[in-house]
């Protein structure tokens, strides 16, 4: 009776050592597909890759681990030999500007930026100083750093700063900026055709506007060409 109990508990014994082993080998096979979700979430947050044929003006590149921007571009296609995209680059933190070539096809890594809305409130010196309205917290652009920019900017105006690693690299004005004419040669009718005047903005800036604008109008400017758009 003793041996045909130990033979009965034998079995049990072993299917019962069969079934963990099996769960071990379950568990073993199944531990290489755990890192796949975060795999996943590395991809999706993952700087945008982009093809030299997609560069334009304005796009943003990652040259030697730095924030570049595309100034100005060309496609080239040689006779003979491959075709490449001859850039102008510039640096968005040391500001220097390089050209450079990248082959036709060639995948190039977008920087990581960000960008966060906030309102010119004043100047204080050479700074200009923007604030976040939910917040209350200041954020400062040397006049250096704001450039060219400045003639457009008004205070109250609402911009999007450029973060990169937590640095304010850069920063974008609205596309259309409303601003007031301060001064302009005495203007005719609305119904005048043809007819161009420069005008002085209340910026400082200076713009071609249509014979009819006066002193005291609001008008729309393309703060990227600083052309005159439209009476406001």
């Amino acid at each position: 009776m003793a041996s045909l109990r130990h033979l009965a508990a034998g079995p049990t014994c072993h299917h019962h050592h069969g079934v963990t082993a099996a769960t071990a080998s379950l568990q073993l096979r199944r531990r290489p597909s755990c890192p796949r979700p975060l795999r996943s979430r590395l991809f999706f947050t993952r700087i945008y890759a982009i093809s030299s044929n997609d560069i334009r003006v304005g796009t943003n590149v990652e040259v030697d681990g730095a924030p570049w921007k595309v100034l100005e571009f060309l496609h080239v296609k040689p006779g003979k030999g491959a075709a490449f995209v001859r850039t102008k680059l510039r640096n968005y933190v040391t500001g220097n500007t390089v050209e450079k070539t990248f082959r036709a096809g060639s995948t190039l890594q977008e920087p990581s930026l960000s960008k966060e809305t906030k309102q010119f409130t004043y100047k204080d010196g050479s700074q200009f100083v923007f604030m976040d309205l939910t917040t209350y917290e200041e954020s400062r652009l040397n006049e250096a750093d704001v450039g060219d920019k400045q003639k457009w900017l008004k205070e109250g105006m609402d911009c999007n700063l450029l973060y990169w690693n937590g640095k304010i690299i850069d920063f974008e004005l609205p596309i259309t900026v409303r601003l007031t004419v301060t001064d302009t040669d005495p203007g005719g009718s609305d119904s005048a055709q043809g007819g161009t005047k420069p005008a002085t903005l209340e910026t400082g800036a200076v713009v071609t506007v249509p014979s009819f604008v006066n002193v005291g109008d609001d008008i729309l400017v393309d703060s990227r060409t600083g052309q005159y758009m439209n009476r406001a």
